[in-house]
């Protein structure tokens, strides 16, 4: 895979730019550290980072609860070598020499599980997504 830059560098996007997308930077974040350029962004970004998400994230020793969701745009895409969009709902028009993928994660809702129960399994699937992408990017 080639870069458009020294660095690869990853957008994730969902809807509100609060809960999945923001958790799956920062756990990118804490496992690239300076091996991956890491950003989010929302399609109708919200007011504010979703708490639960905020509080699953700092279990695992990331922060960001300080973070504002925003509104993707062309150039977060054209920096990108890899769009990343999370879930069915977040719609984003394609723009080329960007790679997209669409991660359709867990759902602990569609069981009966709600709450922090919940925002940890959406966390730890999104975590080993993460993880996955991450050695793909830096494989050499």
């Amino acid at each position: 895979m080639s870069f458009k830059a020294d660095t690869p560098s990853v957008l994730f996007v969902c809807v509100k730019n609060g809960g999945k997308s923001q958790m799956a930077a920062g756990l990118m974040n804490k496992i690239a550290g300076d091996s991956v350029a890491t950003a989010s962004a929302g399609s109708k970004p919200g007011s504010a980072v979703n708490a639960l998400s905020a509080e699953v994230l700092a279990e695992v020793g990331v922060d960001i609860s300080g973070n504002i969701p925003r509104r993707i745009t062309a150039e977060d895409q054209a920096r990108a070598d890899v769009v990343v969009i999370l879930g069915a709902e977040a719609q984003v028009d394609e723009i080329p020499g960007t790679l997209y993928e669409r991660w359709e994660t867990d759902e602990p809702s569609d069981r009966g599980i709600g709450g922090i129960e919940r925002m940890r399994l959406v966390r730890d699937d999104i975590l080993a997504r993460v993880t996955t992408l991450h050695a793909t990017l830096t494989a050499r």
